[in-house]
């Protein structure tokens, strides 16, 4: 199995020594391709290209590099999935500028945070507090009546906004659908650790139908999130119907609720039960956080290939 390392990992703490020390430390730790990060500077693009016939690019996470308008990188400096006409076009511009980069370095998919459906809610990854009266012995109680009274409510809150984003968002699709067949790149849109994340497991359904070059992204941290507050089906549910369009994984562990991208095996996700993740087909990269250490981050690639082998 073909496993590629986020540069997000490193690419901060290697900033001052360029792109062909990224390079080393993916190679040192047996990793066969990379995915160019959020957090990839600028200044470490040629470094990295240089070594493209040792370490190909499988994948870049947009926004890839940092924008040079962005004051530091992130995955939702401008998001797609918007209400907003003038959000939707900063996002566009700089998805387009991804896409041909990705193609320039012969990636085959661009990774999109693609927004949230923007209602106020309760259901907030980082702000966790609001669930610890629901929380025993370390579960949450998805039983727990006035639990299951809020996620009702938010369910009803977020279908009306979903369905309003969804042809705002299929309209830019229609126009960025041209550039991704132009580059031979495929736009893969990630799962996010937040209720009101958009596309949801439905959605992204309905759009893979209609675009070809439009896959799922299944961040392995992010699913155990959503399954952990009964936002959506256990990680192997969401999976399993996700197969027929899926494009490739984030591999990373979490501990508790909320804190994800770990390295595999220090954590609660259930890597076993997402053995169909292993066809060479999909993209495999691992994204653990910059805090990971390489000890950590190489037993973790121990692990994933004695699993999935």
């Amino acid at each position: 199995m073909k496993l590629a390392l986020s540069t997000n990992w490193n690419s901060r703490r290697l900033k001052d020594k360029g792109g062909e020390a990224i390079v080393d430390e993916a190679l040192e730790l047996g990793f066969d391709a990379l995915e160019l990060g959020f957090s990839l500077q600028q200044e470490q693009v040629p470094g990295i290209k240089k070594r493209l016939g040792e370490m190909p690019v499988e994948s870049v996470h947009a926004f890839s590099p940092v924008p040079l308008s962005a004051p530091y990188g992130h995955p939702e400096l401008h998001v797609l999935a918007s209400h907003s006409a003038d959000e939707r076009a900063l996002a566009r511009a700089l998805l387009l500028k991804c896409i041909r980069f990705a193609g320039s370095m012969g990636a085959r998919r661009v990774v999109l945070h693609a927004g949230r459906v923007g209602f106020g809610t309760l259901f907030r990854r980082r702000s966790s507090d609001s669930f610890r009266a629901f929380v025993k012995d370390g579960k949450l109680d998805l039983k727990d009546a006035k639990y299951v009274k809020l996620l009702e409510k938010s369910r009803t809150l977020r279908k009306a906004r979903g369905e309003k984003v969804m042809p705002l968002f299929r309209a830019e699709l229609d126009s960025l659908s041209p550039e991704l067949e132009k580059e031979g790149v495929e736009l893969a849109l990630e799962n996010l650790p937040y209720y009101e994340a958009f596309p949801d497991e439905d959605q992204m359904e309905a759009i893979a139908k209609d675009y070809p070059r439009v896959r799922a992204w299944f961040d392995t941290g992010h699913a155990r999130v959503r399954a952990s507050f009964g936002w959506s089906p256990s990680e192997a549910e969401v999976l399993k119907r996700q197969l027929p369009y899926l494009a490739g994984c984030h591999l990373n562990d979490v501990k508790d609720f909320t804190d994800d991208h770990f390295a595999v095996g220090c954590g609660k996700v259930d890597f076993a039960a997402l053995s169909a993740l292993a066809d060479d087909k999909y993209s495999h990269v691992a994204e653990p956080g910059s805090s990971v250490t390489k000890e950590a981050l190489a037993a973790g690639v121990k692990k994933i290939r004695e699993l999935w082998k």
